[in-house]
């Protein structure tokens, strides 16, 4: 058995070695929340990046899917039919070899809102596919912009 120099001296070190001080904890949650102030932004903005190139894959897939539907039915969807049909024979088609969409059902954006289907036939192509960002509302800016497949 080790022997020490005092039984009062030991008493002190076993209460010093007993925990951490206030002071520890202090410098610690310092450095914790200077390292999530300087990450924590760059995460949300990859984040928010990630749901944009979502939404622009999604519409991708559904520009994909309506040019089958021309393919089969001769047409695209009419505004009022919308993204619907690709999930669904719509009313009078005859031809219909669907659903062109992954689990029979139209997917919300990654913000939770329906996509926007618009038939145009003075461009190309004639429809337009747009995601109203996070906001749900048109415009925005940066990663709260809308996203659509047509440049403008």
């Amino acid at each position: 058995m080790p022997r020490t120099v005092s039984p009062r001296i030991d008493r002190i070190f076993s209460r010093a070695s007993a925990g951490y001080t206030l002071i520890e904890m202090l410098v610690v949650l310092t450095i914790i929340s200077l390292i999530l102030g300087l990450v924590g932004p760059r995460v949300l903005s990859y984040l928010g990046e990630s749901r944009v190139k979502t939404a622009r894959l999604q519409i991708e897939s559904f520009s994909s899917a309506l040019d089958l539907f021309y393919v089969d039915v001769g047409r695209y969807p009419t505004d009022s039919e919308g993204l619907g049909a690709l999930a669904e024979r719509p009313t009078g088609v005859e031809i219909w070899n669907g659903p062109y969409v992954k689990g029979g059902r139209v997917p919300m954006d990654p913000w939770g809102h329906a996509y926007q289907y618009h038939l145009a036939n003075d461009r190309m192509p004639p429809y337009e596919i747009v995601s109203m960002g996070p906001d749900g509302h048109g415009g925005g800016m940066n990663t709260a912009a809308d996203t659509s497949h047509v440049q403008r």
